[in-house]
């Protein structure tokens, strides 16, 4: 427990004296206020598209998603005046399409409307962004809670074993009419114990054990035993949840941070070695995940069998149709996915809809969210900080990926939500403390040092 928070007491990470980055409010409040006005016009779009007229709920809408929107802005510029300008607006903007998108399907099919339940989701996970930004004034706090993150994070991912599964996964708590996912608040834990863990001990991971060959070496037990546990608990989720996100995202992140930790390239082989070796024994043997595999690699065989195209054939239909600029929204027939359509699939509704012009421009607002994230990260100076921030950067991208390559066929279907954008109350809320967090790491590492900090450390 000493090693995890041994770096608690180091000198607050600021950038040199020299470096004075403006508080730069003024950019962030024009950005957000982009991002409103493009949410409010695509409300007005699907309005049009489905009646023929303005819908008589925009104005509503428009002043909602502003009031919040100011909101987190003025919570920033109190809270963490230095934070990199440019999350908040994306996190909003891409919050706000998502909004827009399952409203566009609601209209398809009234009978399972969830637009609803997600803007109340939104809004909670907007409310918790500002508690968040309040509350957590230094992010090495969180490193004094490492074993305590990390025994949370395995209770709520193993509560769900003792559910009903849902869509043959037991990753769902249902109870009094409400569901959630607990694995999607575990990834954040987890994110806090992995940062913790491997800045303490990030020179025995590179540089300790008996070396073999050219840079390979054979690391102790001691420092081996938590990886290999970690692969086998990644593995067992994949068995007993059966589901195949999670425990992608979950080594996934591991083995990303433990790179970062360590800088030795080795490690991303080693991961690829021990995510193969499990997927494909777990594939083997588990009926649900082989089912997933098998769809993968021949989306189309329903439809030779006369049962009509499955979901991954009617997503690949979807790009299709949307060619390069869209069919416009409102008008595209993604709804013939099914229930997915609006969680798994929302990404296929956006490439028929928007075209592969509007799909581009929302995968490179993850990529910047991204790269923000990264950023923040290489400007900190504590190494959990660090790895905290490339980790949190990192569940994005990994989500990311695992839900585009799913639709397009590249990989085969995860069952993640797509941040933000995608209908699913735990995601929304999960992404948004994210942020959050994101945002208190980019002040941290943008703040100066005081003058008289900085002409001691001159000299």
């Amino acid at each position: 427990m000493t090693a995890l928070t041994a770096e608690v007491a180091e000198p607050s990470p600021h950038l040199p004296p020299g470096v004075r980055p403006s508080r730069r409010g003024g950019a962030e409040l024009a950005l957000l206020a982009g991002a409103v006005l493009i949410c409010v016009l695509g409300h007005l779009c699907v309005g049009l598209a489905a009646t023929g007229r303005l819908p008589g709920t925009a104005v509503r809408y428009a002043a909602g998603l502003g009031g919040a929107a100011l909101l987190a802005h003025l919570a920033v510029r109190l809270r963490a005046p230095h934070a990199d300008p440019v999350l908040l607006p994306i996190a909003f903007l891409l919050n706000g399409l998502g909004l827009v998108l399952i409203q566009r399907l609601d209209l398809a099919t009234p009978a399972h409307a969830a637009a609803g339940d997600q803007l109340r989701w939104s809004a909670l996970g907007i409310a918790l962004f500002v508690l968040v930004v309040a509350v957590v004034r230094d992010h090495r706090v969180l490193q004094r809670y490492a074993y305590l993150s990390v025994a949370a994070a395995l209770v709520l991912m193993l509560v769900p074993v003792f559910f009903p599964a849902v869509n043959g996964a037991h990753i769902w708590i249902r109870f009094a009419g409400l569901s959630f996912q607990p694995g999607e608040f575990a990834k954040i834990l987890l994110a806090v114990f992995f940062a913790a863990y491997l800045a303490a001990n990030r020179t025995a991971l590179a540089l300790t054990g008996r070396r073999l060959f050219w840079r390979l070496r054979l690391l102790p037990g001691r420092v081996l035993g938590p990886i290999l546990a970690i692969w086998l608990l990644s593995v067992g989720l994949l068995v007993v949840e059966r589901d195949l996100g999670t425990s992608f995202l979950f080594f996934g992140l591991f083995v990303i941070m433990l790179f970062t930790a360590t800088g030795r390239i080795g490690w991303i082989a080693v991961g690829l070695a021990l995510a193969a070796a499990g997927a494909y024994a777990v594939g083997s043997v588990e009926p649900h995940v082989h089912s997933r595999v098998d769809d993968w690699l021949n989306p189309f065989a329903s439809i030779e069998r006369g049962e009509g195209p499955g979901q991954l054939a009617q997503s690949l239909f979807a790009f299709g149709a949307g060619g390069l600029l869209g069919a416009g929204l409102g008008h595209g027939q993604s709804f013939l996915i099914g229930f997915a359509a609006t969680s798994d699939f929302i990404l296929a509704t956006a490439g028929e809809e928007l075209g592969l012009v509007g799909l581009t421009a929302i995968l490179l607002l993850y990529g910047i969210l991204v790269d923000r994230g990264f950023r923040a990260g290489l400007a900190l100076r504590d190494s959990f900080g660090r790895l905290l921030a490339t980790g949190l950067a990192s569940i994005i991208a990994l989500q990311v990926f695992g839900i585009a390559g799913g639709v397009t066929g590249l990989i085969p279907l995860t069952g993640m939500a797509m941040p933000f954008l995608a209908q699913g109350g735990s995601s929304v809320v999960t992404n948004w403390i994210i942020v959050a967090l994101l945002v208190r790491l980019s002040d941290s590492a943008r703040r100066p040092l005081p003058a008289a900090a900085g002409a001691g450390a001159g000299r």
